[in-house]
C-alpha cells in the first residue's frame, strides 16, 4: 500500500507541475494574463484541502453524504436560475462566489460519488435487487444528471453517468437490471443529440475533420496541427505557435495540444502514462480498502479522475468528439483543480486506513500476549 501511495502522490505532483509550467507558457500569448497566478493559488488551496482530508478518516463522510448532496443539488438549481447563474458561451453553468467563478457541477460530482458509496454500503445486501439496488440510487443519479444536462454540459453528464454506473456495478447491481436503463439512457441521449443542431455539427465535423477545418472543426484541426508540428521532442518550451490566436482554449480544454507542440510526443505519452498509473493505483487502493464504503468511494473517485483525463486526451487527439472537459491537474480552472486534489486526498485517506488495518498496534499486541494461557 505504501508503494501505491507514493506512486499516486508522485504522479499527481508531476501533472500539477507540468500544468503550472504549461499555463505559464500559454500566458505568453496574452500579455498581462493573470490566470497562472490564480491557478497557483487554487493549487495551493487544493493541496491544503487534500492534506486535511487525507489525515481525516474518510468514514466521517457518511455523516454528511446526504447534506452534501442536497447542497450540490441546490447549487445546480441556483446556477440555472436567470440572474443568479452566470451564462457564458451559450451555457449557464457557473456561480459567482466571492468574485470567483465556481461550477456547481464539480461539487455535484464529488457529492454523488460519496452518496452512492454510502448507499451501496448501507444497502449492500439489497444491491442485487431491482428496487433498492438500481431504482432508488437511480433517482439520485437521474436528478443530478438532468440538472447538469440542461445547463447544458453534456460532457460532464456522460462522465458522471459512466462513473455512477461503475460504482453501482461494483456495489453489486446485476447486469440484467443494469443494461435496460443503460440502453434507454443511450437512446434518450441520441434523440436529444439529433434534435440539437450545434452538437450534431460537432459529430459530423468529427467524422469529416478536413471538410470542416475552416468552420466547426477548426479547433480540432488546429489541435492536430499542434500535435503534429511538435514531433518527438517538441519545438521547445514557450516556442509553440498555435497559442498565438490559432488554437482556441489552448490553456483549458486543449492544453494537451500545447504540450504536444512544445514538449513533443514523449511528453504527451508521459501524461497518458501518468493517468494510466493513477488508474492502477486507485483500483489497487479500492481493492485493498478496509470496508465497502472505502471500496466504492475509491472506485468512484478513481474513475472520475481517470475517465476525465482519457476523455480530454481523446477529444484533443480527435479520437472522440468535442466534449468540453478539462484535463485534470493541468488545464486552467480552479474549481475542477480543487475537486481533483480533494479526490486524491480522499484516495490517500482510504489507503492510509487500509494500511493501518494491516499493521497491528502495540496495544493490540499487548492484549494478545495477556490473552495467552499462562503455563506453570
Amino acid at each position: 500500500m505504501k508503494f501505491a501511495i507514493t506512486i499516486l502522490v508522485f504522479c499527481t505532483a508531476a501533472l500539477l507541475s507540468l500544468g503550472l509550467v504549461m499555463l505559464y507558457s500559454s500566458s505568453m500569448s496574452q500579455p498581462g494574463a493573470n490566470y497562472p497566478a490564480a491557478q497557483l493559488i487554487w493549487c495551493g488551496t487544493g493541496l491544503i484541502a487534500a492534506g486535511i482530508v487525507a489525515c481525516v478518516d474518510y468514514r466521517h463522510l457518511k455523516k454528511i453524504s446526504i447534506p452534501l448532496f442536497l447542497l450540490a443539488i441546490a447549487l445546480l438549481v441556483a446556477a440555472l436560475v436567470p440572474g443568479i447563474g452566470v451564462r457564458h458561451g451559450g451555457a449557464q453553468r457557473w456561480l459567482n462566489i466571492a468574485q470567483q467563478s465556481f461550477q456547481p457541477s464539480e461539487l455535484a460530482k464529488l457529492a454523488l460519488v460519496i452518496l452512492l458509496a454510502h448507499y451501496g454500503e448501507r444497502y449492500q445486501r439489497f444491491m442485487p435487487a431491482l428496487g433498492r439496488g438500481l431504482v432508488a440510487p437511480g433517482l439520485f443519479i437521474g436528478l443530478t444528471l438532468g440538472l447538469i444536462f440542461f445547463e447544458p454540459d453534456w460532457g460532464t453528464t456522460l462522465l458522471l453517468a459512466a462513473v455512477s454506473g461503475a460504482v453501482l456495478l461494483v456495489a453489486g447491481v446485476r447486469w440484467r437490471y443494469f443494461l435496460p436503463p443503460l440502453a434507454a439512457g443511450a437512446l434518450t441521449f441520441v434523440i436529444f443529440l439529433l434534435r440539437n443542431p450545434v452538437r450534431m455539427k460537432r459529430i459530423l465535423s468529427w467524422i469529416n475533420p478536413e471538410e470542416t477545418k475552416d468552420g466547426v472543426g477548426y479547433q480540432a484541426w488546429q489541435a492536430t496541427l499542434a500535435l503534429g508540428s511538435g514531433g518527438w521532442n517538441g519545438l521547445g518550451l514557450g516556442n509553440g505557435r498555435q497559442k498565438f490566436g490559432y488554437l482556441p482554449e489552448h490553456q483549458t480544454d486543449f492544453i494537451f495540444a500545447n504540450i504536444g507542440e512544445e514538449l513533443g510526443l514523449i511528453a504527451t505519452l508521459g501524461v497518458v502514462a501518468a493517468f494510466v498509473v493513477l488508474l492502477i493505483c486507485g483500483v489497487y487502493i479500492a481493492w485493498h480498502s478496509r470496508d465497502t464504503f472505502g471500496l466504492l468511494l475509491a472506485t468512484g473517485l478513481t474513475f472520475l479522475i481517470a475517465l476525465q483525463g482519457f476523455i480530454n486526451i481523446g477529444v484533443v487527439t480527435s479520437a472522440l468528439p468535442n466534449k468540453g472537459l478539462p484535463l485534470p491537474f493541468i488545464s486552467r480552472g480552479g474549481s475542477n483543480l480543487f475537486l481533483m486534489l480533494v479526490s486524491v486526498g480522499l484516495l490517500l485517506s482510504v489507503a492510509r486506513r487500509a494500511a493501518d488495518q494491516r499493521v497491528p498496534s502495540a496495544h493490540s499486541l499487548e492484549l494478545e500476549e495477556t490473552a495467552l494461557p499462562q503455563t506453570a
